[in-house]
């Protein structure tokens, strides 16, 4: 099949949408498919090979002139390509990320009203090459806030277009209420155009369907899966004093704050003197203070001997940090629909410690691999940290079960396989 599949750039941090997107075409590629991964506003960002289009359409300096700048809408095309450069957006992208979500409000309106927002010449532009050049038959959006592209690749195209459900809400809860009430209104009806979903989770596909107003027969279900290749190593005897990991993009809503509080009540256990948290993942200039913070409280409770920040900017040295690890936390405020950190932490042996929404229960639950705990609450994060520090056999087959899971089920052959199976479904239709 040729397929289409475009997907997002996240303004130059790694992005569990985008890790997982470029994982998944990587995949179809391999399987034989003609799977091409075209970015949107920026470069995607991955650990991994990059299998993504060197173009990027709907450029994040072009999109956000034309909302600003009347003459920007008339200009060109050929001069829209030089805003388009890929190392001038990747550079612009490293201040995109101090952008927050609630001033973007007129801008995601106007794109998700599409051929009629001020970005219709962007618009145009990927449809025309989708339908001169591409020619797919089918397109696949990555996410629900792309779906003003969707009537005019309808009307032009005449292929089936799908939609990844995949986190678009957390965005939408984060802009005014008077933005997202008009964003959440335009989606609901692209959605009404949008021939089929796939969601990462059972939990995001239910969320989903009431939120968008989505008969939940509509939504397929391929649960995430990972490129194997560099995990998994043998995991020694650790020599080290218990440590406890964190290891996603350090911010409030993943939950850092809650961990290091669990981590200073842990420490008032008995016999856990010597026990220590490493934290590592990608640190966005917008929350250098947020860090800055915690690490102060960390100083305040004299446990600055025990707590370390590790870089890990390529997959080696993530893997490294993993397999240097006893159990993973990633305490998330809002309800995580994929859950990419809990695969990787498995796929090499180490237990997870997790709160009771989003996907974890569906992850744990099929594989084995971890504890559930209340969400938000350090006290019962604490007693779970505890309960695998003084027992290490239960710990290590927590870790052992969650491994032979990822392996046999959650791995990126998998997921493109079934992604596949759900594309011939419209395709032949």
């Amino acid at each position: 099949m040729r397929i289409a599949y475009i997907t997002a750039g996240a303004g130059g941090m790694f992005c569990g949408s985008c890790l997982h997107d470029n994982t998944l075409a990587a995949a179809l590629l391999r399987q034989g498919h003609d799977a091409l991964l075209i970015p949107t506003y920026t470069p995607i960002r991955t650990d991994e090979p990059d299998v993504s289009y060197k173009r990027v359409f709907l450029g994040g300096i072009n999109v956000y002139l034309q909302e600003k700048l009347r003459l920007f809408r008339y200009t060109p095309w050929f001069i829209d390509r030089l805003f388009d450069a890929r190392p001038l957006l990747r550079w612009v992208a490293r201040f995109a990320v101090k952008t927050e979500a609630a001033d973007l409000g007129d801008l995601t309106v106007s794109i998700l009203q599409g051929e009629h927002g001020h970005q219709r010449k962007e618009v145009d532009k990927l449809v025309t090459w989708l339908a001169d050049e591409v020619k797919p038959q089918l397109v696949h959006l990555t996410a629900a806030l792309l779906s003003g592209l969707v009537p005019e690749m309808k009307r032009r195209l005449r292929v089936p277009v799908l939609c990844s459900l995949q986190g678009d809400d957390i965005f939408l809860e984060s802009l005014p209420q008077s933005h997202r009430s008009r964003c959440l209104a335009l989606v609901r009806l692209h959605c009404r155009e949008i021939d089929g979903f796939v969601a990462t989770s059972a939990y995001y596909a239910d969320f989903m369907a009431d939120y968008l107003a989505i008969r939940r027969s509509r939504i397929h279900v391929v649960h995430p899966g990972l490129n194997l290749a560099g995990h998994g190593g043998p995991r020694p005897e650790p020599q080290h004093p218990f440590t406890i990991g964190y290891f996603a993009r350090i911010c409030p809503e993943k939950g850092l704050h809650i961990l290091t509080e669990a981590f200073h009540l842990l420490k008032q256990m008995p016999g856990t003197e010597l026990c220590r948290l490493h934290v590592s993942g990608w640190l966005g200039s917008n929350h250098h203070a947020y860090f800055a913070d915690i690490r102060k409280k960390i100083v305040q409770q004299r446990l600055e001997e025990y707590f370390l920040h590790v870089e890990a900017p390529d997959h080696a040295s993530k893997v490294r940090f993993l397999q240097s690890i006893d159990v993973l936390s990633v305490p998330t405020i809002y309800r995580e629909p994929k859950g990419l950190y809990v695969l990787e932490a498995l796929a090499n042996g180490v237990p997870v410690v997790q709160p009771r929404h989003g996907s974890f229960p569906e992850l744990i639950e099929a594989t084995g691999g971890g504890l559930l705990v209340e969400p938000g609450d350090p006290h019962d994060l604490a007693r779970a940290l505890w309960q695998l520090f003084d027992n290490p056999t239960h710990r290590r087959e927590l870790g052992s079960k969650g491994k032979e899971a990822v392996q046999a089920r959650f791995h990126a052959d998998r997921m493109a396989a079934e992604t596949a199976a759900i594309y011939a479904q419209y395709v032949a239709s």
